[in-house]
């Protein structure tokens, strides 16, 4: 950089001697005058083709699967690597990623995989336990690539969907309510779930729920989504025809039974619809019910929080909503299964997964519209 400044520094001084001599040859320099501007658009295109090009996403995802430092979790976030990586005809291998950035940061992982809402956030922002980097990175969005797959739904049984109708129609109405008010205050929805115990700093919170809210309202081609909750065909049969590619369940039959699962099998859009014309008075069978998060208290489950605080489920007809933790050896795809709970939030891969192998789950919403998987890089460790 240095070397190529110091030659445009100096066609600028050799324009401006020419331009000084030119100045004092009268109307000869008058006719000659021209090379001033001609230099300017010389030293333009000098500067122009000694900068580096642009590496196309293509370019950095080869490089990074070629040095074997492609990165990710390995918890259902890899079959959109997978299909990124089989869509450039590369190896379909990855780096186990642990759960904080440091491989990207030490450069051992240099495409590393984030949640837009989380991870992303933790790498380029500078508050406690970020990494500061600013906008001097880079990513590859799922969507982008046309690998997306859809992730926090809502979910119960078949058999309870089926025995309380009023009550399923009435959590999702206050439920997608509270999502509603969340997406357009992402702020004060950031400071409810922090209220309500999340272990999320306010800064990282705040963060968190903006990127969430346009997972919530936006969908995989970058559209403004038709609905909150709305279950997309389109989307949600790209999830379901990646996850036939790579999802191999142990059990043969399960398997089997998996690869011939159709949407039907899996959602029902009967209560989404229901909860959406109605006027909000219900005649709920069961006034006390639960919902079985995925992880920990935080944004990501922010429309809940806000339901629960502005008393939303309780206008709807329940006396009591508990939301409970996930995380740790907690699967919530088994907890609503069992009746532990009775509702829950998981991915649609999950659940497909699940009612594979035996278990009677059905998704009822969808709010993720689109999927919160990048990849992340340093567009120095590629040649930028």
């Amino acid at each position: 950089m240095k070397k190529r400044m110091r030659k445009i520094a100096s066609v600028l001084v050799m324009a401006t001697m020419a331009m000084r001599l030119l100045a004092g040859c009268g109307k000869e320099a008058e006719a000659t005058s021209t090379t001033v501007p001609e230099a300017a658009e010389a030293t333009k295109e000098m500067a122009e083709s000694e900068a580096p090009a642009e590496l196309s996403s293509e370019d950095v995802i080869k490089a990074a699967a070629d040095a074997g430092k492609v990165g990710n979790w390995g918890l259902g976030n890899e079959y959109e690597i997978l299909a990124l990586l089989a869509k450039y005809e590369l190896p379909t291998d990855y780096l186990s990623q642990d759960f904080t950035m440091d491989g990207f940061d030490d450069d051992s992982i240099t495409l590393a995989s984030a949640m837009t809402y989380n991870e992303l956030g933790l790498v380029k922002n500078d508050y406690d336990g970020g990494y500061g980097y600013g906008d001097s990175v880079n990513y590859i969005d799922m969507n982008d690539e046309g690998v997306a797959m859809m992730e926090d739904n809502i979910f119960c049984t078949k058999t309870f969907a089926k025995e309380n109708p009023e009550t399923v129609a009435a959590f999702l109405y206050a439920s997608l309510k509270g999502w509603e008010y969340a997406k357009d205050h992402p702020e004060e929805a950031a400071e409810i779930c922090y209220e309500y115990g999340s272990s999320v700093s306010p800064e990282h919170q705040a963060y968190m729920a903006t990127e969430v809210a346009k997972l919530v309202s936006t969908d995989t081609k970058g559209e403004a989504a038709t609905e909150v909750g709305y279950m997309d065909d389109e989307a949600m049969q790209q999830t379901l025809d990646i996850a036939k590619k790579y999802v191999k369940l142990d059990d043969s039959g399960a398997n089997d039974t998996f690869q011939s699962m159709s949407l039907d099998d899996i959602r029902d859009k009967s209560f989404y619809e229901a909860a959406k014309a109605s006027e909000g008075t219900f005649d709920v069978e069961k006034k006390s019910v639960s919902i079985q998060l995925k992880w920990l208290p935080q944004a990501q489950f922010m429309g809940y929080y806000v339901a629960l605080d502005k008393g939303y489920y309780t206008e709807a007809g329940f006396e009591n909503v508990d939301i409970v933790s996930g995380g740790g050896d907690i699967a919530e795809t088994t907890a609503v299964n069992n009746g532990t709970v009775d509702f829950g939030v998981t991915w649609e891969t999950n659940l497909a997964c699940a009612d594979a192998s035996g278990m009677d789950l059905v998704e009822i919403a969808q709010i993720y519209q689109r999927s919160g998987l990048v990849l992340v890089y340093k567009p120095e460790n590629f040649g930028n």
